[in-house]
C-alpha cells in the first residue's frame, strides 16, 4: 500500500490484544502482498496481467472489488477502480484495510482503539474515561498549522480520510479522462463512520471540484467533510461544525 500504519489501542485483555495486533499487523502485510501495483506477483497485477481470473484469487479481491462497484456507483463514476484498463484498487483498499484492523483490536476487547494509514484514520471507542478521540487536520496551505480538529465525541465508532495535493502533488487521477484531475480543490478532508467509505469518497470528491463535491457529500448519509480551494476558501457541509472540537 505505500505507506506507514500505525496503532493506539487501549484496555483490553493484555494477552487478547496482543494477539489481535499481531493478527492486524500481519493481515495488512497480506493485504499489500494481495493487492499492490507495484508487486508484480501481487494477485492484482497477475489479474490485470490475465494470468488469474477472479475465480483464482483469494475471496479478498472479489471482496474488494464488489466495494469499489459500490463506490464507482454512489459516487456516478467519479471514484474508478480502472486505471489505463486494468483493475487498481488503490483508492480503496488502504482505507478498508486499516478499517478491517481496527475492528479486529476492538473485537479483541480494546475499549478504544486508532489505526492510521498515511494520514487516514480509523477509531473505535474512546482513548479514556470521558476522553475522545481527537484528529488534527493538516492545512494544506500552512505547513505545519491545523484548518481543523475532528472530534469523536458520542460516536462508537468515526473515521477521518483525506485527500489532495499538498503532500502527494498531482497524484489523484480523473476517471474521465485519465489524466490528473485539475480542480479548484487542494485538499478534502471526509468524515464518517467507516474509513473504507470516506478514504473512497475523499478521492472522488476531490476529482469533482468543490462545488460540485459539496453539493454531492451533503447527500450521503452519516457524512461530513471540509474542503479548501487553492484560493484559501474553506467550505464544509451542514454539519460538519458538530464533529469539530
Amino acid at each position: 500500500m505505500g505507506t506507514v500504519f500505525s496503532f493506539d489501542v487501549r484496555g483490553g485483555e493484555p494477552t487478547a490484544v496482543r494477539g489481535a495486533l499481531d493478527e492486524a499487523v500481519a493481515g495488512l502485510h497480506a493485504v499489500d502482498a494481495m493487492f499492490s501495483t507495484y508487486r508484480d506477483g501481487s494477485q492484482v497485477s497477475r489479474l490485470a496481467r490475465g494470468e488469474l481470473v477472479l475465480e483464482e484469487c483469494d475471496p479478498l479481491v472479489t471482496e474488494v472489488l464488489e466495494l469499489c462497484t459500490e463506490a464507482e456507483r454512489i459516487s456516478e463514476g467519479w471514484f474508478s477502480a480502472t486505471y489505463e484498463g486494468c483493475f487498481d484498487p488503490t483508492g480503496i483498499v488502504k482505507g478498508w484495510a486499516a478499517e478491517c484492523a481496527a475492528l479486529r483490536l476492538a473485537a479483541a476487547g480494546a475499549s478504544g482503539v486508532s489505526v492510521n494509514g498515511g494520514g487516514d484514520v480509523q477509531l473505535c471507542g474512546v482513548p479514556g474515561p470521558e476522553r475522545p478521540w481527537r484528529v488534527g487536520v493538516s492545512d494544506p496551505l500552512r505547513p505545519g498549522a491545523l484548518a481543523a480538529v475532528v472530534s469523536a465525541a458520542g460516536a462508537e465508532r468515526l473515521s477521518v480520510a483525506t485527500s489532495g495535493t499538498a503532500e502527494r502533488g498531482a497524484h489523484i487521477v480523473d476517471p474521465r479522462t485519465g489524466r490528473s484531475a485539475v480542480t479548484d480543490l487542494v485538499a478534502v478532508t471526509v468524515v464518517g463512520p467507516r474509513l473504507t467509505w470516506v478514504d473512497a469518497w475523499a478521492t472522488a470528491a476531490f476529482a469533482m471540484g468543490s462545488r460540485q463535491a459539496l453539493r454531492w457529500l451533503e447527500s450521503l448519509p452519516d457524512t461530513e467533510a471540509l474542503l479548501i480551494t487553492a484560493g484559501d476558501e474553506v467550505r464544509c457541509t451542514g454539519g460538519l461544525a458538530d464533529r469539530l472540537g
